[in-house]
Formats: structure tokens, C-alpha cells, sequence
């Protein structure tokens, strides 16, 4: 069974606050084909990632990955696109990157693409949504938001945060809930406005 919670914070240290979903509380109208397979592969992660791991790890290129018991909120996303499409983020951003390092964050001081860890890291997945897929406006009207969107979100103290939404509704049928790993494993929550919205992007691999 998936674990359906709301998070909230409380002195600098996040915290999982259990909040079921009613059972008869319907879902959102059933999404597209390439969404459904896509979220899917997300929340089948949910019970198997179940640490939350930053630290720097060198990997396979391409596919490359960490032990899937483990990783960080981009990991759900990279894992969900490759899983359920197809599309290998890791790939695509290094790509990208390797042309286009320029228009990229420098936040980290390289000076090159890392395939180990660009696609691992939200302001890269952003900046490559940015390009390669569609933006929309940020907003906190929960009708803007459908399954299969990317959303990324400033936790307290500065960090980025990436969720990825599903057609499945929250307690009070008025959210999308997403999945994400914000630091106990993949989790199916309703997080969507409890953080604040940096970005808001589709990405529809070519594949």
C-alpha cells in the first residue's frame, strides 16, 4: 500500500505528519497515456527508496545510478522518467549541459558537466525543463496544476526541492498529491502548497 502523508516542518528538522486519504475520496480524472505511465513508475518507487542520501556517489553513464534503496528527490524524478518513458535524464542533461554549459546554474564551482551528479540536482533539472520542455506560471491555484507536472520548491533554509504530481486526490479532494523524497524515502504526500513554488514545468521526452 502506498503511504499517503502531509508534511510539515518544525525546528529546522522535516517531519512525516500522517494524514490517510479517505478511502471513497475519488482521484482526478485519469490521465494521458505517457502521464499515467509516468507517474506510475514514480510511485512505484514509494516503499523501496526509503533513505534519503545526498552524498556525492560516482555512477554508471548513461543509466546510471545509486542503489535504488536510496537517493534524493531528483532521484524520484530521473528514476520515474527512465522507468516509466524511457528517457535517461542523466543523458539528456549532460548532453545538454556539454553544449550549453553557459545557461546552467554555477552554483557548485565546476567548470565542466558532471554526469554524476548534474542531473541530480534540482536547479540542472530545472534549467533543463526550462529548455526542453514547457514552463508555466507559478501559482497557487491548485487548478493550474495537472498530473505528470514537475514542480520545484524552496525548503527552509535554502534548499531545493523537485515533486513530481499525480492525478490522485488529497484528503479534502482539492490537491493533486505528488510523490517526492524529502527525506525519509519516496513518499505519495500532499505537498504541493506547503512549500514555496520556485517552478512549474511538463516535460514530454521525445522517446
Amino acid at each position: 500500500m502506498i503511504a499517503i502523508t502531509r508534511r510539515g516542518v518544525l525546528a529546522g528538522a522535516l517531519f512525516a505528519l500522517s494524514r490517510p486519504v479517505i478511502a471513497q475520496q475519488p482521484d482526478f480524472a485519469e490521465p494521458e497515456e505517457w502521464v499515467r505511465k509516468l507517474i506510475a513508475a514514480a510511485e512505484s518507487q514509494v516503499g523501496i527508496t526509503v533513505t534519503y542520501d545526498p552524498a556525492y556517489t560516482r555512477i554508471g553513464y548513461p543509466g546510471g545510478d545509486v542503489p535504488e534503496e536510496r537517493g534524493v528527490c531528483t532521484d524520484v524524478i530521473v528514476r520515474a522518467y527512465r522507468r516509466g518513458l524511457g528517457a535517461d535524464l542523466q543523458k539528456l542533461v549532460h548532453e545538454d549541459m556539454a553544449g550549453n554549459f553557459a545557461v546552467y546554474p554555477k552554483l557548485w564551482g565546476l567548470k565542466r558537466p558532471d554526469s554524476n551528479i548534474d542531473h541530480r540536482r534540482v536547479p540542472n533539472l530545472a534549467a533543463f525543463f526550462r529548455r526542453k520542455g514547457e514552463e508555466f506560471r507559478v501559482s497557487t491555484d491548485a487548478r493550474d496544476y495537472r498530473p505528470g507536472d514537475i514542480v520545484t520548491q524552496m525548503l527552509p533554509g535554502g534548499l531545493a526541492h523537485i515533486i513530481l504530481l499525480t492525478h490522485r486526490a488529497s484528503e479534502d479532494g482539492e490537491r493533486p498529491l505528488a510523490v517526492h523524497n524529502i527525506g525519509a524515502g519516496a513518499r505519495l504526500e500532499d505537498v504541493l502548497f506547503v512549500f514555496a513554488i520556485t517552478g512549474h514545468y511538463r516535460f514530454r521526452p521525445a522517446v
